[in-house]
């Protein structure tokens, strides 16, 4: 197997950019940032796009449009980052972490049903590493409880599950642009909903609550300012009209990184689930080496940058922003703990993979911690 040389992205970065700039001081900067709403509702099958600054603003608007106030309890995966609870927390609203299946790393039922109270309004799953969990079961789950579902899918946009795109489950889809998302615009991004009400709220919240949903008067509540800066757009716009193509890059990125790394002692390719089509946002592999963490921040220490080694990520739930828990969520601390997630770009060529494969698997050969 081998990859195709990375993309020469110039050409078509700079026209929308400079088409942009050329249109600038644009105080309503509305023209591309119209385009890229219109295009990306279009290709993710849904009515509605909402651009924003990011996707924790995109999070944060979603949740507002849902009602999610002081006083509420949102189920939060542990399997997260604390972007994603950061909203909950700014709307007044409390996060309760749920735990993980080490053996499907989607949500663990059985204990989020154990925390739902009847403060409980929403459920945020978080498709971590581009996989997404079993949108039958999730809007099972909801429906029984009678929760809004507002998915964090920052890093899946492309992935799907039974023909199901994710951020299409529930009544908002969260995206990030954030650099090295296979969609990017430097910084920014968006959420997708069905919804003509949700829409209309996100589009107020991001702009101090103007223009304001059709009955309420512009400046009638307090809002943000999280609107998506018009070069951003542009380059969203940009790479938006070339996401096949990202998407299939990705997916051969990671993998060709998973069949160098094939008979590699200690190493196991977590494969997708039945009836998941995965992005490949990160190669993931189960690391059977004791010592597992540790493995993974010596990888990033010798230049293989991955989840748990470059990043420290950690169980949401054990982060100090949040009350210590009574009952930690092992399941989650399984998962970050065994689990090798090297961080991909479009950028990264043959020979970077090569690299990483060779640095890895000499890593685990020698490894005795």
């Amino acid at each position: 197997m081998s990859l195709p040389p990375p993309p020469d992205t110039a050409p078509l970065l700079l026209l929308e950019v400079t088409a942009c700039l050329s249109a600038m001081p644009d105080p309503a900067a509305s023209g591309h940032l119209r385009m890229f709403e219109e295009e990306a509702a279009h290709k993710l099958g849904t009515a509605h796009a909402v651009a924003v600054s990011s996707g924790t603003s995109a999070l944060h608007a979603a949740l507002s449009a849902c009602g999610i106030g002081a006083g509420d309890e949102v189920l939060v995966p542990a399997l997260t980052v604390i972007m994603t609870v950061a909203p909950v927390r700014a709307l007044g609203a409390t996060p309760v972490f749920v735990d993980s299946d080490p053996a499907t790393l989607d949500l663990d039922y059985k204990d989020a049903a154990r925390k739902v109270t009847a403060r409980t309004r929403a459920i945020i799953p978080v498709h971590l590493w581009g996989r997404m969990g079993d949108p039958g079961s999730l809007a099972a789950f909801a429906a029984e409880h009678g929760l809004a579902v507002i998915e964090d899918a920052a890093q899946a946009v492309g992935t799907a599950r039974n023909e199901q795109l994710a951020g299409t489950v529930g009544m908002a889809g969260c995206f990030s642009m954030k650099d090295g998302k296979i969609l990017w615009s430097g910084e920014g991004g968006f959420l997708t909903t069905a919804s003509e009400e949700v829409a209309a709220h996100a589009r107020a919240f991001r702009s101090h609550w103007q223009p304001a949903p059709p009955g309420e008067d512009p400046f009638s509540r307090l809002a943000t300012n999280s609107r998506l800066a018009a070069p951003l757009a542009a380059l969203a716009l940009a790479n938006l009209r070339r996401l096949p193509d990202l998407i299939e890059l990705r997916r051969a990125q990671t993998q060709y990184l998973l069949n160098a790394l094939e008979q590699v002692p200690g190493l196991t390719a977590l494969a997708p689930s039945a009836g998941e089509e995965w992005n490949g946002f990160s190669p993931l592999l189960h690391i059977k080496l004791s010592g597992s963490r540790a493995f993974a921040e010596h990888l990033a220490q010798q230049g293989v940058p991955n989840s748990t080694g470059s990043f420290r990520l950690v169980p949401c739930d054990s982060r100090p922003p949040f009350p210590r828990p009574e009952q930690p969520c092992r399941g989650t601390a399984e998962i970050l703990d065994r689990t090798l997630a090297v961080i991909l770009t479009e950028r990264d060529t043959q020979a970077t993979l090569d690299h990483y494969a060779d640095v890895i698997a000499r890593a685990a050969a020698a490894w005795a911690p």
